[in-house]
């Protein structure tokens, strides 16, 4: 998963260059991707120190935290969709910042697989799959 996450890190590195050497519209919602980066990035720097520790408690956090990534990641989709219904012309754009958004949207996957992975080691309990209340009373 860690090295997962550096393959989407490497590929958001070159869209971000390919999107402003294509000179993208400034009106498109590029900027709200940062509230998205800043929780994966928080996100994994929590998961890395979850799992140094074998901490139990902040691996059910983490868990959490991704549904907020989603979250953002749902929102974002739905404005790049009224964008590109307003003005076709942004659509290629649009597109190259939707796939920025998934490779995002994905370190927060591969984060909660971590976390759902320090729960099996110090627990015994496979959690992948289940919701969160079967979480929460698993690792009890």
């Amino acid at each position: 998963n860690l090295e997962r996450m550096g393959d989407e890190a490497n590929k958001m590195a070159r869209m971000v260059r390919s999107i402003i050497e294509s000179g993208a519209p400034r009106s498109l919602p590029s900027s709200d991707l940062r509230t998205a980066a800043e929780l994966a990035s928080g996100l994994l720097r929590k998961t890395l120190d979850a799992f140094a520790r074998l901490d139990v408690k902040a691996a059910v956090a983490i868990l959490k935290e991704d549904d907020l990534i989603d979250k953002e990641f749902d929102g974002f989709v739905r404005k790049l969709i009224t964008y590109m219904m307003e003005d076709p012309r942004t659509i290629s754009a649009s597109l190259d910042l939707l796939f920025l958004a998934k490779a995002i949207e994905r370190i927060g996957d591969h984060a909660k697989n971590i976390a759902e992975f320090i729960i099996y080691i110090v627990k015994g309990a496979d959690v992948r799959h289940t919701s969160m209340e079967e979480i929460e009373s698993a690792v009890q």
